[in-house]
């Protein structure tokens, strides 16, 4: 029996963080035949990596926050105009589930899917709930999560969640079958250093001078790849210089899966999708959370992969030259005791997070009739009704 072609609208913030499982579940629901859009703010329509079958709608910014009650109004009013905007979409382009990844941009579109009486699915990319999926998740019709253990989610929504994991980017995905880079005591030994997409100053400052106070051994063989704030690339070129440390810096790699396949060790951040990139294709890691993080998500993002044994955290407040090299020389002192730690960082990861997922929002849908309807249509467009389903305007 052939596959009924659905319509399915994603919400997502305008961060990478829920972007980047949002853009892989709409490569997988458009490879099972589905038309899919995207609702997100500027941010989130600007960011590299959106496919190009994927229509972006872009909301008004509805964030409530701060102690000004100006803005507490200017928030709703977003909020509300953006409700009305996705309300707009729904009735032409007819979704059959509507996702949200999270983010305040998912919030009215939400909101529109639970008045119209749309099927709902939130998706969880961190190891805490975030605040608007918090606010949704007694409304919705599923839960599906990226980690076994996720806080701040009311046990009595526990029957509507589904551990599914993060979905990545089918370029990291497909790295998931090469083994782990040949480390030997005479080998390079290559550490990747990120922040973000913009990169940390805290990894700027520390992880050069902590890199030099290796054993000479082993600093020897070191080739660092690093991105950098653009303001401190050239002062960190100047540290690794000092050091005799070979580095390649830039302040964005566009090949950064091949430069990840290629990596012995990861050095940065904790955000959902840097976990689920290391997980997917087994590299080990030390990771720093960022302190600032709501609900301090990402030291809870880092602890299935630390208990595993495939990571090291550092809090930021310890994080010093000395204790960076103290743990790399922990990690690296002998050649299996990093291959152990790549291994039990692969046996984290989700590979089939995007097929699952999409299994999920599948079994949540129009009734059998619709889509005989809908076939129809497509069939038989009439007044533009299929331009409306490929390229709805809001």
């Amino acid at each position: 029996m052939s596959q009924v072609s659905r319509h399915y609208v994603l919400a997502a913030g305008g961060t990478g963080g829920h972007l980047i499982p949002a853009f892989a579940l709409a490569a997988e629901l458009d490879r099972r035949g589905h038309h899919v859009a995207l609702i997100t703010d500027e941010r989130g329509a600007a960011i590299p990596g959106k496919p190009d079958f994927l229509p972006a709608h872009v909301l008004p910014p509805g964030r409530i926050a701060g102690k000004n009650p100006v803005n507490w109004l200017k928030g709703a009013r977003g909020i509300l105009d953006g409700r009305q905007m996705a309300l707009r979409l729904f009735d032409s382009f007819e979704p059959s589930a509507v996702v949200g990844f999270g983010g305040y941009p998912a919030m009215p579109t939400l909101l529109a899917a639970t008045a119209a009486r749309i099927p709902t699915v939130l998706h969880e990319q961190n190891a805490v709930l975030g605040r608007v999926n918090r606010y949704f998740a007694g409304k919705v019709d599923a839960i599906a999560t990226s980690c076994e253990e996720v806080d701040r989610l009311d046990p009595r929504h526990a029957g509507k969640v589904t551990l599914v994991g993060n979905p990545v980017r089918s370029e990291v995905l497909t790295l998931r079958d090469e083994p782990f880079p040949d480390f030997t005591e005479d080998s390079l030994f290559r550490i990747l250093v990120t922040g973000g997409s913009q990169g940390a100053r805290v990894l700027s400052q520390v992880v050069p001078d902590g890199l030099a106070m290796l054993p000479p051994a082993l600093r020897s063989r070191l080739q660092v790849i690093q991105q950098c704030r653009p303001e401190d690339i050239e002062a960190v070129r100047e540290r690794y210089a000092s050091h005799g440390i070979p580095a390649e810096l830039a302040t964005y790699f566009e090949d950064m899966d091949q430069r990840l396949a290629s990596a012995h060790l990861f050095i940065g951040r904790a955000g959902a999708s840097t976990i689920a990139e290391l997980t997917a294709v087994g590299r080990p890691a030390i990771l720093i959370p960022l302190p600032i993080a709501t609900d301090d998500h990402q030291a809870a993002n880092t602890r299935e992969i630390v208990a595993a044994g495939g990571a090291r955290s550092i809090r930021q407040e310890g994080f010093t030259g000395a204790t960076l090299a103290k743990q790399i020389q922990a990690m690296a002192q002998h050649p299996e005791t990093l291959a152990n730690a790549a291994h039990a960082a692969w046996n984290c990861g989700y590979p089939n997070a995007a097929r699952d997922l999409a299994d999920l929002v599948e079994s949540f849908g129009a009734a059998p009739i619709m889509d005989v309807i809908r076939m129809d249509r497509k069939a038989t467009p009439a007044n533009g009704n299929e331009a409306l389903a490929r390229e709805p305007a809001l």
